[in-house]
């Protein structure tokens, strides 16, 4: 994997990745680093639970998760306890739903895993909505 991060303007900062996507951090408009690597936890769990899902997803109407965390105070302000409410709308089975979570955390998302051996506790929650 490569990519650039280069200075635009002010604080402002984009990266690139080696095919061309193009990130925008920090600005009026777009979220600073750590906000990012928060909501990239969040998807890369999510596109776990919809990859163990993808036979059901016809039964999926909406599904997100509620992101929350706690930093250290002091400088590096790293992550230390990460707070993830999955909320499903639809009809598929609670337990399989809380098992494909469960393995995104121990075994899937190597965003999560990243930030969970850094240190950070890691609690999770299932809103599941028929």
């Amino acid at each position: 994997m490569k990519g650039i991060v280069r200075w635009t303007t002010g604080e402002e900062i984009e990266g690139e990745t080696e095919s061309g996507k193009i990130t925008h951090f920090h600005s009026d408009t777009a979220a600073n680093p750590m906000q990012i690597v928060l909501q990239a936890h969040g998807a890369c769990s999510l596109i776990d639970v919809i990859d163990g899902l993808k036979h059901r997803m016809e039964n999926v109407r909406a599904m997100w998760i509620e992101l929350e965390s706690d930093r250290a105070p002091e400088r590096p302000k790293v992550f230390t306890a990460v707070r993830m409410k999955y909320i499903v709308e639809g009809d598929v089975p609670e337990k399989l739903v809380r098992r494909l979570i469960a393995q995104s955390h121990e075994k899937y998302c190597s965003v999560g895993v990243m930030i969970t051996r850094s240190g950070a506790t890691l609690d999770w929650s299932l809103d599941l909505r028929e």
